[in-house]
């Protein structure tokens, strides 16, 4: 459960920091992403869990 804390607090300071560090760009990528089609979207989500599952793969011990 300590690791699972640890890489949760990980997640969460790299999600934070593009709102910290540049967030009129931020605002900008926003409304680009929501004119998006759903697909679109569908699809980026879904490469981003199987990469994220691949890199939970090769880390693990």
């Amino acid at each position: 459960m300590e690791y699972f804390l640890c890489v949760l607090g990980m997640v969460m300071i790299l999600e934070g920091l593009p709102y910290f560090a540049a967030p009129s760009k931020i605002k900008v990528w926003i409304q680009k992403l929501a004119e998006l089609p759903d697909s679109t979207l569908r699809l980026m989500g879904f490469l981003l869990m199987v990469a994220g599952l691949g890199l939970v793969y090769l880390g693990r011990p």
